[in-house]
């Protein structure tokens, strides 16, 4: 079992590195821009995706793997009055959208993160990031969903098991966290590192 596993997460790894390497180059470019021109990175997500969202902005908030200055991004998914007020009040599936119309503006970038590609949040707050001028990446896997088709960047995982997508979105995470540090303060640092 272990073995087969670890099979299974290194081709579903070696997939998305084959079909999205200059996808992930490219959003690693518009999370740059936008940070050099005093933008934020949002990021969304349900459940495991959730807990990425934050892992992903305490990266970039706090450090990577180089000590550097904080760089902004906000994880929508960790005000537990927010989501539920929006939740109670109006629908669960608001609960992103509603933040990215307070808080986004155009040129910030918005990263949606589904699994499935399917949910209805993430597919709401895509919508309204459109609508707004944000620029707009999904990590998602499968087939992509309704959401391979709703964002400039779509980086998706090709494999049915959710682990293995989950895991590849890690993956790809701390991917775009490194070349966005390396690409704003330069390669010092992390060679050691590896």
């Amino acid at each position: 079992m272990v073995g087969e596993s670890l099979a299974n997460a290194r081709l579903a790894l070696e997939n998305v590195a084959k079909a999205h390497t200059v996808d992930l180059i490219r959003l690693a470019q518009v999370v740059m821009a936008a940070m050099q021109s005093g933008r934020k990175l949002l990021i969304f997500g349900n459940g495991g995706s959730a807990a990425d969202a934050q892992h992903v902005a305490a990266e970039f908030v706090n450090r990577f793997m180089i000590n550097r200055p904080p760089l902004a991004a906000i994880a929508l998914t960790t005000d537990s009055s927010i989501l539920t007020s929006v939740g109670n009040d109006f629908s669960f599936d608001d609960i992103f959208a509603k933040q990215i119309r307070a808080l986004g503006k155009p040129g910030d970038v918005a990263l949606g993160i589904s699994t499935s590609g399917n949910s209805p949040n993430v597919i709401r707050a895509m919508e309204i990031a459109a609508e707004l001028g944000l620029r707009t990446a999904i990590l998602t896997g499968g087939s992509g969903g309704k959401l391979k088709d709703m964002a400039e960047i779509v980086l998706c995982v090709p494999s049915a098991f959710t682990p293995h997508i989950q895991e590849a979105h890690l993956w790809l995470e701390h991917l775009l966290c490194r070349l966005v540090d390396e690409g704003l303060y330069g390669k010092a640092g992390f060679e050691a590192k590896e």
